[in-house]
């Protein structure tokens, strides 16, 4: 090896992880599902589970995740992600089986097959992206939107008494008995990444030992829907969406933190 190469080997602080292919995002400048996609894939080249790993991406932003996951990736029906996953995990229960969901998939059409995926305790990984709009398909109102916040269909802001309140999905699930680890990170500051992979790899973790479904919600910004540049999405997220989706665990080892 050539000394330069040596010296550029000591000194080198990040690489790219082979297990992100060398195809272009097609997300928009500033979004987190380009961080969000890059750690799970380090989780999974450091675990060495590259050839034992399949992944479910369903309809949304995320219907292209098998461009640039290098693992073997089935896309499921908008909303169906857990359910191909069950069905998956039941058929290779030595595989690590995991769905990467949107809020408008998994906590709008996806709704019954979240729970009761939830509920039945499935041995499966859910990541949850959320931005509280329907970021895909023109910036629509989701279950997730916050109170007075503008989409292409609610242009004068949510209305509660009109559109019911934001859901709160993730402590909903978090109350079923088959679930064991539920997580909520965030990927905007370089500590938030090391807080969402270490959470991602503990789900992977868990999953391995068998002891029920794991779930990692990850909020996250999205610059074109919210109509804001990509530092200003994230200022607005951190002044809008941490209050009131909170980050940090919810459940650890079967039970509900306090």
């Amino acid at each position: 090896m050539d000394i330069k190469d040596i010296i550029k080997e000591e000194n080198l602080v990040y690489s790219k992880t082979k297990l992100m292919t060398d195809n272009v995002l097609s997300y928009c400048p500033g979004c987190g599902h380009g961080t969000a996609h890059r750690i799970v894939m380090e989780i999974i080249d450091e675990m060495g589970l590259q050839s034992n790993t399949i992944g479910i991406a369903p309809v949304g932003c995320s219907v292209l995740a098998y461009d640039f996951m290098n693992i073997d990736m089935i896309q499921a029906a908008h909303g169906r992600a857990p359910a191909v996953a069950t069905g998956v995990k039941r058929t290779w229960p030595d595989k690590t089986v995991f769905t990467y969901q949107g809020d408008g998939d998994l906590a709008a059409i996806g709704t019954a097959e979240t729970i009761h995926a939830c509920n039945r305790g499935e041995n499966i990984t859910i990541i949850f992206i959320n931005n509280g709009i329907y970021g895909m398909t023109g910036g629509q109102m989701a279950p997730t939107t916050l109170e007075g916040m503008k989409t292409s269909t609610s242009p004068h802001g949510r209305d509660l008494k009109k559109m019911g309140n934001p859901l709160k999905i993730t402590e909903l699930i978090a109350q079923l008995p088959g679930t064991y680890y539920v997580s909520r990170q965030a990927v905007h500051t370089p500590a938030a990444v090391r807080k969402a992979k270490k959470a991602i790899r503990k789900a992977f973790e868990i999953q391995q030992e068998n002891k029920g479904l794991t779930f990692v919600e990850v909020v996250s910004n999205c610059n074109s829907g919210w109509k804001l540049p990509p530092v200003k999405s994230n200022q607005w997220m951190v002044e809008n969406m941490f209050p009131f989706y909170q980050l940090g665990d919810i459940k650890v080892d079967g039970e509900l933190v306090k």
